[in-house]
């Protein structure tokens, strides 16, 4: 795929020489650079997890191996579940993950007297509305073919079922 980028300053795409094309716009000249996008993805299959929170960073990392190929771009982990989430959160203490499973089930309980979806148990709707409040997926940069996560960030799979079973990502991404 070929992305063409405008810019009024060639020096704001390092690396890169301007394309003989110029543009006029608003009086200003602009330098248009060529580049082409990388696009990959893949489907992986997590391993059946316990209730609680996970982290699957090294996971994403070692299955997505196309990913290396991208010097500067973006990563999309999707979860194709409606009672599991993805986020990203403290990788260093394992107490932050068992603290984020105890404040969501004081937070969405089983049982509540709300809740009427039940057919597949009681952890069921609770774990639609826990998904829902974190979210189905996270975007990361990529830098030189690798997560640019903070020193202590690491991609969270929360599993909000008793026995919710193998989950599927989607990784999607995309860059130069």
């Amino acid at each position: 795929m070929l992305i063409f980028y405008f810019s009024a300053n060639p020096e704001e795409v390092p690396g890169k020489q301007p394309a003989c094309l110029r543009v006029s716009i608003r009086y200003q000249m602009a330098y248009c650079f060529l580049f082409y996008l990388m696009v990959f993805q893949q489907t992986i299959h997590l391993p059946a997890y316990p209730r609680g929170f996970h982290l699957i960073t090294r996971l994403v990392e070692r299955e997505f191996t196309d990913m290396q190929q991208i010097r500067l771009g973006l990563l999309q982990v999707f979860i194709q579940h409606t009672s599991a989430s993805l986020t990203i959160n403290e990788n260093a203490d394992p107490t932050v993950r068992g603290d984020f499973e105890r404040f969501f089930n004081k937070t969405v309980p089983e049982n509540a007297p709300y809740c009427q979806h039940n057919y597949e148990g009681s952890d069921d709707m609770p774990a639609h509305l826990k998904a829902a409040m974190l979210g189905h997926s996270v975007t990361i940069p990529i830098t030189n073919g690798r997560l640019n996560l903070g020193t202590w960030q690491g991609i969270y799979l929360g599993e909000h079922r008793d026995n919710g079973g193998r989950r599927t990502l989607v990784l999607t991404a995309w860059g130069e």
